[in-house]
This record gives C-alpha cells, structure tokens and sequence, in this order.
C-alpha cells in the first residue's frame, strides 16, 4: 500500500458497477441446463475469445471466426453479441451511490475498464453514471487489456495522475496486482459495504 493517502478513485467497470456474467443470458438459451451451458461457455464462447473483443477485436470479425470453427453452434454464439444486454441485468448493489458520493465531495474519479468499444458505448446509454468519469480507458479502443501494466500507464499519462495518488478497485485480483505493480494502492472488490469501509478509511468518503 502506498505511504501517500490517495486522492483519486480509479473504478474498473463490469462486476463493480455494473453486473455482467454471459450466464444471465444462457441459462434461458440452455432452458435450465447448467452442465449443458457451462460446456459451452468453457469450450465455445470462451472467456479468451471475450477477451479478445475487449483487447479491438469486431464482434463481427469474433462471431465469423467462432462460427467457422463451431457451425453448430452458430445461432448461440450470435445470441452472446445480439442479445449482449441481457448478460447486463443491471447495476451493482450500492457502488453507483458511491460513486455518486464521491463525485458530490469533488474527489475525481476514473475508470480503466476491459470492454469493447461498442458495447461500452451501449452501457453509457443505458446506465447514466457511466457518462460521470473525468476520464476512461477502454481496453477495446486502446487494443491493451488489465493487468497489462500498460493499460494503468496510459491511464496516468494520458490525464497526467501520479500512481501514488491512485485508489484502484477491481474484482479481479490480477487486475489488482496488475494496479499495485505500477504504484497504485487497490482494493480487489467483492461488495459495496467493504469499499466504502475502505474508502472511508483514507478520508475520500
């Protein structure tokens, strides 16, 4: 942890402020199914292959690929981009409150998040509080990824932040160490009560 009390929040995205799992949709697509929709999602629509419409890949380009590889499956790996809300039921019990808490008491607030380009654009539409950071860093349009420590550089050269007075919290814990690497003090989150301890902790809430 830092020797300097941090100043800054710097918020990762899905799983802290708003929920995304591709299970909400395909436990419909697979009627209940569990073992059915697991094999699936560990073998077809893979957490790699998501990962690489987060690092600037097109959901077009995604789909034709795994589609090749897996014609079976076509109208199902469609479904994971045509019907992507539905993975999103909604925002993360309290931290959008937090966040608007720490906007009203002027601490400045950012967020580097894994996401692609259009579906973030899409969230911003259906979540306001998405619009209210003093900057973002999104993985699809900069083609880096967390815990690359470059995607937490870019983050502080671009808006001119010094990692020391960097707060960072994210559900991954290599995302984490991904942010203390390059001297930023993190929080791994796994609910809001606990940050807002912790925030509360070093006077930003």
């Amino acid at each position: 942890m830092s020797e300097t009390t941090p100043s800054i929040v710097v918020f990762d995205i899905g799983q802290v402020l708003i929920e995304w799992d591709p299970r909400h949709l395909y436990r419909e697509l697979f009627d209940g199914y569990e073992d059915l929709m697991e094999d699936f999602l560990d073998t077809v629509c893979t957490a790699a292959w998501n990962l690489e419409q987060d690092r600037g890949r097109s959901w077009a380009d995604g789909v034709a690929l795994l589609t090749a590889e897996h014609p079976d499956c076509a109208e199902l790996i469609r479904a994971y981009d045509e019907q992507w809300e539905s993975m999103v039921p909604g925002p993360v019990a309290g931290t959008p409150e937090i966040l608007a808490a720490l906007k009203a008491r002027g601490v400045p607030v950012y967020a580097i998040t894994n996401f692609s380009t259009d579906k973030f654009a899409l969230s911003q539409k259906r979540f306001d509080f998405l619009n209210s950071f003093d900057g973002v860093i999104v993985s699809g349009a900069e083609r880096l990824v967390k815990p690359d420590p470059d995607i937490y550089r870019l983050l502080l050269d671009r808006y001119g932040l010094d990692a020391k007075d960097c707060f960072f919290i994210d559900d991954s814990v290599a995302n984490v160490e991904g942010a203390r690497s390059v001297g930023m003090t993190a929080h791994h989150f796994a609910g809001a009560d606990a940050l807002r301890r912790d925030l509360e902790g070093f006077g930003l809430l």
